[in-house]
């Protein structure tokens, strides 16, 4: 007997045998990091000095100074914050005859408690963790309740009055020049026993309690000022750029906060040298698929930020970042950050330039929706009833 045929050998399908079926072993999806010249610089050191980048530095500085709200936007909003936060407080504490609900805790999230508010959007956000289930009755005499409590405190004040306006995720309080939105949740607990005819959006409450978990990494991790800097340039370029409309406000946060902080030297960058690296990433496919993009670290499971997006969005975005890094590349700056119009009103991401004679033309998509299949059924019976006819 030949060694080896009986046991796995050559000739039969044993044990480990050339006749073996491979084993399914499941495929390991391999994210990749886009290419980013902040981390391989060790590895493309320069052959010459970094170019004089002062004129775009100046430009930024500029822009942002002219999208930070005013003392007066400022002050309007903090009043309001301040009175809503007491009569929320004050139903936590002591709800008395209130009956309508009860609250858990209360807390400040979004931009005005990141200290990145944008010029003329006078708006605060506010959390309120119900410890009872979210109904709309509930949230409605909520919306009342508060509504005849801070108009109290302005009439006493002298300031004029407040209106309330319920919506999907809550109710907004507005004044005269400043809002506060409501944004209702409730404990995690009560998650399970959510009906959708009574209760307020199983989605919409979860990511109310995903914002508060976002303030409390935001507060932690991105004080820096050079963080809140890029994230008001960024806003305000991805509004007015349509190929970037569709970036979060969580998205931007961790993409200035990676721009600025994550290099070698775990030091904060210029601004300028992080601003083009956050049009690098992007043009380089940091939301494409397959891409490892960035990390939620508010999630579990590793989950991406980026995945919120659908496929013709992400395709879309990493398009429109890489017409405005060639831009800016041309010395553009000016019209990327929105401090010089082009010529008639064009939007420089979706019409073709020329910059010192080069043109730069907008990318075609590359994502493409699969047509769905026609149904031949008809044409078969017509086929049929032409064959019988004939």
């Amino acid at each position: 007997m030949v060694r080896g045929v009986g046991r796995g050998g050559r000739g039969m399908p044993g044990r480990g045998g050339m006749g073996r079926p491979p084993f399914n072993r499941p495929r390991v999806l391999m994210l990749r990091p886009p290419f980013d010249l902040i981390l391989a610089e060790p590895a493309f050191p320069r052959c010459k000095p970094a170019p004089d980048d002062s004129a775009l530095t100046q430009a930024l500085l500029k822009r942002h100074a002219e999208l930070c709200p005013t003392p007066s936007e400022q002050a309007a909003v903090l009043s309001l914050v301040t009175k809503l936060q007491t009569v929320l407080d004050n139903l936590v504490v002591a709800p008395g005859d209130f009956a309508a609900c009860q609250l858990e805790e209360v807390r400040q999230v979004g931009s005005y408690k990141k200290g990145t508010m944008m010029a003329g959007k006078n708006v605060a956000d506010i959390v309120v963790i119900m410890k009872t289930l979210p109904t709309k009755e509930a949230v409605e005499g909520l919306s009342n309740k508060v509504n005849e409590e801070v108009n109290k405190l302005t009439r006493a004040e002298g300031t004029g009055t407040v209106t309330c306006a319920s919506n999907e995720r809550g109710f907004t309080v507005n004044a005269t020049s400043a809002a506060v939105r409501v944004l209702v949740t409730t404990l995690h607990q009560n998650l399970r026993k959510l009906e959708p005819e009574v209760h307020l959006d199983y989605k919409v409450i979860s990511s109310h309690l995903a914002a508060i978990r976002h303030s409390r990494w935001f507060e932690e991790n991105a004080h820096h000022s050079s963080i809140k800097v890029l994230i008001r340039l960024l806003r305000d370029m991805c509004a007015r750029h349509a190929g970037l409309e569709p970036l979060t406000p969580w998205m931007i946060d961790l993409l200035a906060h990676h721009c600025i902080m994550n290099n070698p030297a775990r030091q904060a960058l210029p601004i300028h040298v992080a601003f083009r690296r956050a049009l690098s990433l992007l043009a380089g496919g940091l939301f494409l698929p397959g891409c490892a993009g960035l990390p939620d670290p508010c999630e579990a499971a590793h989950a991406r930020a980026h995945t919120a997006l659908d496929l013709a969005a992400q395709d879309h975005a990493a398009a429109t970042a890489q017409t405005l890094l060639r831009v800016v590349a041309r010395g553009g700056h000016r019209y990327v950050l929105g401090l010089q119009p082009f010529e008639g009103g064009k939007d420089i991401s979706t019409e073709i330039t020329v910059w010192d004679g080069v043109v730069v033309s907008p990318l075609a998509p590359a994502y493409q929706e699969a047509q769905e299949s026609m149904d031949t059924d008809d044409k078969e019976d017509e086929c049929t009833q032409d064959g019988v006819a004939a």
